[in-house]
């Protein structure tokens, strides 16, 4: 069985990152979506509440499994079990930044591995980012993230 781990802030999830999940399983028999708890980031979603919608999303799917991690990333592999991470790019300046953070993480793991998914044309442009500025400011984002995000962040935003 192969297993990957896709690790982020998903702050909140998009539809970017939901269609890297399942084009990874295309490749993966197993993935675990670590979501990162980034003590030092100023995050709109507490790590816990990200991984409950993220388990919302995927309710019933026994090839994925959500949860949290802290620390260097290779430690969490280690304790995994697996050297495969999944990793998104809409942009050259994502491959830029992902290859050195490949390029460390191999060093500290030799048998580090990363996939990288290019994201397709309709999400390219969609960033955790962006989302909550448009969110924040009444924007319409229901076409880039999925419904339970979309409810989260109307409740935050409309108080």
């Amino acid at each position: 069985m192969i297993r990957a781990v896709y690790p982020g802030s998903f702050d909140p999830f998009t539809n970017g990152h939901l269609d890297i999940v399942e084009r990874s399983l295309l490749v993966v028999d197993h993935l675990t979506i670590a979501v990162l708890k980034n003590t030092s980031k100023k995050n709109l979603l507490e790590p816990e509440k990200r991984v409950e919608l993220i388990r919302e999303v995927f309710k019933g799917r026994e090839d994925i499994s959500v949860e949290t991690f802290s620390g260097l990333l290779v430690d969490y592999l280690k304790m995994k079990n697996t050297t495969c991470v999944i990793r998104g790019l809409r942009a050259v300046s994502d491959f830029d930044y992902e290859h050195a953070v490949f390029l460390m993480n191999n060093r500290l793991l030799h048998e580090f591995e990363t996939i990288f998914l290019m994201a397709r044309s309709e999400n390219s442009f969609i960033s955790s980012s962006i989302v909550k500025e448009v969110a924040s400011l009444g924007g319409n984002i229901s076409d880039q993230v999925p419904e339970v995000v979309y409810r989260q962040l109307r409740e935050i935003y409309n108080k």
